[in-house]
């Protein structure tokens, strides 16, 4: 899909007040009818209702329901409301498309007022629906009349894409740049001036440990594995990476955590400074710094252990944080939470205050074993926890994802959210009210995911600095995304620089079909 694709199709899609202008109010001398839909995949059965309704009328006109209005699935519409859009106002007979105000099409009908609205023939095969009959009730108030196409093909949009989700990720992509004017270069320049930034980090430190071994056996008396050792990788996680990666950006950062006194500890501090991070360590004696060992095996994981005190830290090391956190001077503060200790129900209100008045306030919270609730972080600019826990901390397994993310930003009040779901990328959402924005990206992998451990401190990272320097919480969704990409495509929880997202921009203007 190209630039000219979305030049020559995008005139049809128009407001319902342009469009009543178009078509002239009711009664009219040129007919119109009205087909509403989802539209979430265009299939036979779609064609032929399009079809037969344009030969009722001089003006077709395919009205379809928005993002925020379909619950047919956690994750539907696969296709967002303006490709669906765009999808319509490429076929011949379709003459104008409306994305509609509210749920049902009551209200663009009365609006409007349609010579003819048309339904497929499934919803009048069985008896009239209650849905159907206020459409009927609502075209008959003004002189109009409702239509049934012939139903000899009729096919579900769920079924088809409950068989097999469509793969359209480099059409949302390019829609969602296309409207919204920014380019490859545009992302390109972006990265290049994200330096300078002063940025404070705050959280637990985790050192994530690869033992990697090969395996040689198995007891026969019991089920006891025998390896190996070959050799094991130290690097620096949690927080400590987030703080990492703001620095290969080019930020200045410091970064505030706990440590235990003990060897961990020291490694940490040295392979920080060596990544030009300064480290304002607390030394806590009556905990460890925590320690994840996977212990790999032939390429496959087949334990871990976890050397950690998850017990919340004391007063004295909460207010000494909060003095510190009072006393900087940076333009970002990030809080980093993985529940080991540092952020708690307690500990989160005495930080978050002392946080200085003007301060962009990130909050991340990636508890994959443990209790935390990413509503404790009120009035932040951006948060970005993933799916289960938002689920968890509503208590809520049913919504779709733009519901959740609807009822996570009324009970944060955050600015912006960037709700993280896995292998199907994130949802985004930011504004209120009417203003509101919601949008989804799909993961910028392109090859195998190697290891996902610090995806989401990679997105965390890039995400916050960019919509920090750029204003634009979409540039800041796809650059942060292509940075977990980047994470997801090598061994072990690195840093990952610059020069690795512009070659993944690279890599994804050339699939996009751009040189």
């Amino acid at each position: 899909m190209t630039t000219e694709f979305f030049e020559k199709y995008k005139h049809k899609i128009v407001d319902k007040k342009y469009l009543l202008k178009l078509i002239g109010t009711f009664p009219r001398q040129k007919k119109a009818v009205i087909c509403h839909g989802v539209f979430d995949v265009v299939h036979p059965g779609h064609v032929r209702h399009l079809v037969y309704a344009k030969t009722k009328a001089d003006f077709l006109i395919a009205s379809i329901t928005p993002d925020r209005f379909i619950e047919k699935g956690i994750y539907r519409p696969h296709i967002p409301e303006k490709l669906r859009a765009l999808n319509l106002a490429a076929f011949e007979m379709v003459d104008y498309v409306v994305i509609t105000d509210d749920p049902k099409p009551l209200e663009t009908i009365l609006f409007l007022k349609p010579d003819l609205f048309a339904k497929g023939f499934e919803y009048s095969s069985e008896g009239v629906s209650k849905a159907t009959q206020e459409e009927i009730d609502a075209v008959n108030a003004y002189g109009g009349n409702m239509i049934f196409t012939p139903g000899d093909v009729i096919y579900s949009s769920s079924k088809f894409i409950n068989a097999a989700p469509p793969k359209t990720r480099l059409e949302k992509f390019l829609l969602l740049m296309e409207s919204n004017n920014i380019s490859f270069s545009t992302l390109r320049q972006n990265v290049n001036n994200l330096s300078g930034v002063k940025v404070l980090v705050v959280g637990d430190t985790i050192i994530d440990s690869y033992t990697r071994t090969r395996l040689i056996g198995g007891q026969t008396k019991t089920p006891t594995f025998s390896v190996a050792f070959e050799e094991k990788d130290d690097y620096v996680g949690g927080a400590g990476i987030v703080a990492q990666h703001l620095s290969a950006c080019g930020a200045n950062v410091e970064f505030l955590t706990i440590l235990g006194d003990d060897d961990l500890g020291k490694f940490t501090i040295l392979e920080l400074e060596k990544k030009n991070v300064t480290i304002k360590p607390i030394f806590d004696k009556n905990r460890p710094t925590t320690n994840k060992n996977a212990i790999i095996a032939d390429g496959y994981r087949l334990l871990k252990i976890d050397t950690v005190d998850n017990t919340p830290i004391s007063n004295n090391i909460v207010e000494n944080l909060a003095n510190k956190i009072e006393d900087s001077d940076a333009d970002i503060v990030v809080f980093s939470d993985f529940r080991h200790g540092v952020f708690n129900k307690s500990s989160i209100k005495k930080l978050t205050a002392s946080i200085p008045e003007n301060t962009f306030k990130v909050a991340d919270s990636q508890v994959a074993s443990r209790w935390g609730n990413i509503t404790e972080f009120k009035n932040f600019d951006l948060i970005t926890p993933n799916e289960r826990e938002a689920r968890f901390a509503l208590g809520d397994q049913d919504s779709t994802v733009s519901g959740l993310a609807n009822l996570l930003t009324n009970e944060t009040l955050c600015k912006s959210l960037l709700l993280k779901l896995g292998s199907k990328g994130v949802f985004c959402s930011f504004g209120s009210g009417q203003n509101k924005l919601n949008f989804s990206l799909d993961s910028f992998t392109t090859k195998n995911v190697v290891d996902a451990v610090g995806a989401g401190d990679a997105l965390l990272s890039y995400a916050s600095i960019v919509l920090y320097k750029e204003k634009c919480l979409l540039t800041a969704s796809i650059l942060g995304s292509i940075a977990a990409a980047c994470e997801c495509e090598v061994d072990g929880n690195i840093p990952i620089n610059p020069s690795d997202v512009i070659k993944k921009i690279n890599e994804f203007e050339k699939l996009c079909g751009y040189e």
